[in-house]
């Protein structure tokens, strides 16, 4: 594929098209790191990160008097059992 670098407001990009991205299996919105080496440009995927919840830093972050309630969904239909 050929490309030309175009100006978009203060910064330069290129375009990629769809064959490419589904190749390098990348996807538009995923995070990419942007290195050169050897004086290529090199584009690598940036492995996902699942940020880790701690419950009690969770429930720290309940409002001050919160009040639980329980959810009436009606009666049962079909044949769900309760």
């Amino acid at each position: 594929m050929r490309a030309t670098i175009q100006k978009w407001g203060n910064s330069q990009g290129i375009r990629i098209n769809k064959e490419i991205l589904e190749q390098s299996h990348l996807a538009v919105g995923d995070k990419v790191e942007i290195f050169t080496k050897d004086r290529q440009v090199i584009v690598q995927p940036l492995p996902e990160v699942r940020k880790k919840y701690r419950l009690e830093d969770l429930v720290a972050r309940i409002p001050k008097g919160y009040k639980l309630f329980e959810e009436d969904f009606g009666a049962p239909v079909g044949k769900e059992e309760w």
